[in-house]
């Protein structure tokens, strides 16, 4: 091209819950059936929504109106009924207004970081989600900004290193939590969260919770919205029905805007979202006519209970078998339906292996050229034994070595299998 067409910040897009997939499917060419434990969909792991959910969804594509488009920032009374609920939880009271959907809420995530001033910077957890890390990294071009998640104290934030990453980077105007949080499924007890607001104020930031799976909790979890202890600091809420309903591929997300009337510059930014909102006409209409008659239903959120005891049933049993493992930190999540293990600081080895056919050590070592040593561990586990996990440091931005897994695997023997092959790797890996 006659000119660099490349936008500065390409190079930090990355996520490789989806990138492996590609060495996945290379693996499987050789005959080793894939157990895919890397992308949290619900609907492909075998969970799919009721049937009574279904006839909601059925019946409301009879109606024409389900094919129009919506109003740019959301149906009407979907965002009356999502304010009304909202504020009967207590806590901060909105309005419809100060509602906004999305296609999803990668949309919105997006949408976050593109309007903000190129300069201005998010604070974000270590492990980060990568579709948050990603997109502030590339929104500044430069690495994203992370206070640790403390695998030694049950992944609670560390907020001295909060605190630190704040005075030390005067760019940083906003903190983001993911609560329950992916890939760790640590849920922030209130008055963790009343901490991070009580330094959003002190240093006047604003605050992002990414609430995603806040109604997948565990019973007995502690979960506390945002909005329930955010006082006057200005605050955003990301949530939508992807994990829930569960329906993914509805692509339907929003956000909630917290306290814009208490900063002018958080109002224009929540405005400007807004606005470029308004430049895609609206989000897709189907999904939100549905949502207040799915959560509007008595069957709904004991529906979600016993959704969240089966992957809590399941957690207890894989903390049981691979927390046992040495050199290896492993806690149960309390939400959401995933889980992570992390290896203590120096028991990996550049040279650790794992029996892999030899059509496919070659592939493999290739794809680790220059790779971290917990993404040698998940590629050797994948070439092994088929089993698909995603890397901490790579995946999720990282300065840990460790792997995600899911807790979304519906047959419980197959479940349990899949444990024991994971276990029996790691120490098979760390005996090589």
């Amino acid at each position: 091209m006659r000119s660099n067409i490349v936008h500065p910040g390409a190079n930090k897009l990355r996520y490789e819950i989806r990138e492996i997939v590609t060495v996945a499917k290379r693996v499987a060419l050789s005959g080793i059936p894939i157990v895919w434990e890397n992308i949290g969909d619900p609907v492909a792991k075998g969970e799919v929504p009721p049937e009574w959910m279904k006839k909601i969804i059925k019946d409301t594509l009879k109606e024409d109106m389900s094919f129009a488009y919506s109003p740019t920032k959301g149906l009407d009374e979907t965002r009356v009924y999502i304010a009304r609920e909202r504020n009967l939880e207590g806590g901060i009271q909105i309005t419809p207004d100060d509602i906004l959907f999305f296609n999803g809420l990668g949309d919105g995530i997006s949408h976050l970081y593109r309007n903000l001033n190129p300069q201005a910077r998010i604070l974000g957890p270590d492990p980060a989600y990568p579709t948050h890390s990603s997109a502030e990294a590339a929104h500044a071009n430069k690495p994203h900004i992370t206070y640790r998640l403390d695998p030694e104290n049950e992944w609670r934030p560390d907020l001295a290193d909060m605190e630190k990453k704040i005075r030390t980077h005067k760019h940083i105007v906003g903190i983001l939590i993911v609560n329950p949080d992916n890939p760790t499924g640590f849920v922030y007890p209130q008055e963790t969260i009343r901490a991070i607001v009580a330094l959003a104020k002190k240093y006047k930031l604003f605050l992002i919770s990414d609430e995603i799976y806040s109604n997948l909790a565990y019973e007995g979890s502690g979960m506390r919205k945002l909005a329930s202890v955010v006082g006057m600091v200005p605050g955003i809420a990301m949530r939508g029905i992807s994990k829930e309903f569960p329906w993914p591929g509805a692509r339907c997300g929003w956000v909630e805007f917290y306290n814009r009337d208490k900063d002018k510059d958080f109002d224009r930014y929540a405005r400007s979202i807004m606005d470029a909102k308004m430049l895609e006409v609206c989000s897709t209409t189907l999904p939100q006519k549905v949502l207040p008659k799915v959560m509007g239903d008595a069957r709904y959120y004991p529906y979600l209970a016993t959704r969240a005891r089966r992957y809590e049933e399941r957690a207890e049993y894989a903390h049981a078998i691979l927390s046992k493992i040495p050199n290896m930190i492993v806690h149960k999540p309390r939400g959401a339906f995933y889980m992570t293990c992390v290896f203590r600081q120096g028991s990996l080895k550049k040279y650790q292996t794992l029996p892999v056919r030899k059509d496919l050590k070659k592939f493999i070592d290739f794809c680790l050229t220059k790779a971290s040593p917990d993404k040698r561990f998940v590629y050797y586990l994948l070439a092994s034994t088929g089993v698909c996990v995603v890397p901490l440091s790579s995946g999720f931005n990282s300065s840990l070595q460790g792997f995600r897994f899911l807790l979304l695997e519906q047959d419980i023997e197959r479940f349990k299998k899949t444990i024991h092959t994971i276990a029996k790797a790691i120490s098979d890996f760390n005996a090589s």
